[in-house]
Parts: structure tokens; C-alpha cells; sequence
């Protein structure tokens, strides 16, 4: 098993949405509360990587949700593939 490691890894996707920013807050009373979102504009980024067991391999953020061609992109990048030995 100890010579299976290097070739394991785990695909792991994690995504934000910078429209779940909170819209309301408290200030002092007869001022408004001015604030700022992230990157100024509504969108969804994800993040893909690869976990290895001694690191994080071949990371990739995207401006938009997953989607099956985009993961078989990814799935398929030559960084992210091991040539069997």
C-alpha cells in the first residue's frame, strides 16, 4: 500500500458565491452603513484540487459552477494524471 501513495489522490471542489454577502449591518443611528462586497459584482467561483497525502496538487479556479465537461477537463489535465509504472 506504502507504494500507492504517491499515485492516490482525491478530487475535492468547493465553490463561493459572492451574492451570499451580507446585504445589512447596524451603524450609528441616522448614518448609513456602506460596505463592499468582494470583486464587485455578483458571480460564482469554484475551486478544484487534487489531495495527495504530502500535498495539494493541481489547483484551478473557475468563474462560473462546475460542470460535467469542465470536471472531465479537469479530470483529463496532463498535471493531474500519473503514467501508470
Amino acid at each position: 500500500m506504502r507504494n500507492l501513495l504517491p499515485r492516490i489522490g482525491f478530487i475535492d471542489e468547493t465553490s463561493l458565491k459572492t451574492n451570499m454577502a451580507k446585504t445589512t449591518g447596524w451603524s450609528l443611528s441616522g448614518q448609513r452603513l456602506i460596505d463592499h462586497t468582494p470583486f464587485g459584482h455578483w458571480s460564482t467561483q469554484t475551486f478544484i484540487a487534487a489531495l495527495r497525502h504530502d500535498r495539494l496538487d493541481a489547483p484551478w479556479v473557475i468563474d462560473g459552477a462546475m460542470n460535467r465537461d469542465l470536471f472531465d477537463l479537469y479530470v483529463n489535465w496532463p498535471p493531474l494524471c500519473i503514467p501508470a509504472t
